[in-house]
């Protein structure tokens, strides 16, 4: 997933000193983007444009947005050359998820700390969206969590062609919230057999209902021994949920442990494994 916020420079005007906050310098451009290989760490990258004739060295890198919780900041100094591109890299903070503004409302920030001791800080959109995908999606976790936590407490292996068993636990945390759990969508390594896809759940949790269990068949979606040598998502489900109105995924990852007995299974059931 990248997404692309191209950060306008304004108008030329002399860099001020003693960190008041000036315009970037004449030539200079900034975007904010996140590369696929971000996404798993959370991260996000500033592009720095230099387009002038000097040498622009940036001691402190600051994003802010009303979404995320607190600043991200990279406290190190790069010197991008004249007529170069840089790429910094930095860790996004939590999601605020409680009291945050409205979409019309909210803001995002980028401010560049310059060696010279002017400090340039550009307002922008998110026209692509990366920050608000990231936003509603840890949002709709943290929402979940106030009335049930999901978690896949047993694997049970099975020999072909028949399926194995994944049992989902679903375990109510008390308290008024109540959520819909609607179905369970395939992985890039399982499906669910002969059942429906995604595997519906249909049910309605409340805080304060009693702990239940379900059984999701599985069997795997490919027999390839690179599938299972170079897997990474492959026992990462997507739960679909329903909360306060608002309708989305959430990720259920099988327990390291359990991931290697689900990846050995695998190789069993297609016959490439050891036996």
């Amino acid at each position: 997933m990248t997404a692309v916020l191209a950060l306008a420079a304004c108008a030329p005007q002399p860099a001020e000193t003693g960190g008041t906050p000036a315009a970037l310098p004449a030539g200079v451009q900034v975007e904010l983007f996140q590369l696929r290989s971000d996404v798993a760490e959370r991260g996000a990258q500033v592009r720095v444009i230099n387009d002038s004739d000097e040498d622009l060295t940036i001691t402190r890198l600051t994003f802010a947005d009303d979404w995320f919780d607190g600043e991200a900041v990279r406290d190190r100094t790069s010197t991008i050359a004249a007529g170069r591109t840089v790429d910094l890299r930095f860790g996004l903070p939590p999601s605020a998820c409680d009291r945050e503004p409205d979409a019309a409302s909210r803001t995002s920030r980028v401010t560049l700390e310059l060696a010279d001791g002017s400090t340039a800080t550009v307002e922008v959109d998110d026209p692509l969206g990366f920050t608000t995908l990231i936003h509603e999606k840890e949002c709709l976790r943290a929402d979940l969590a106030k009335a049930v936590a999901l978690e896949w407490t047993e694997f049970t292996p099975s020999a072909a062609p028949a399926p194995a068993a994944l049992t989902l636990g679903i375990a109510p945390v008390g308290g008024a919230a109540a959520a819909e759990l609607l179905d369970v969508q395939t992985t890039n390594l399982l499906k669910f057999g002969d059942q429906p896809t995604p595997f519906p759940l249909g049910l309605t949790v409340a805080g304060t209902d009693v702990a239940t269990d379900v059984t999701v068949p599985i069997v795997p979606l490919r027999c390839d021994p690179h599938a299972v040598m170079e897997d990474k998502r492959g026992t990462v489900f997507n739960v679909q949920v329903r909360v306060d109105g608002t309708e989305g995924a959430v990720e259920v990852a099988a327990p390291e442990a359990m991931r290697g007995e689900i990846l050995r299974w695998v190789a069993d059931w297609c016959g490439f494994g050891p036996g």
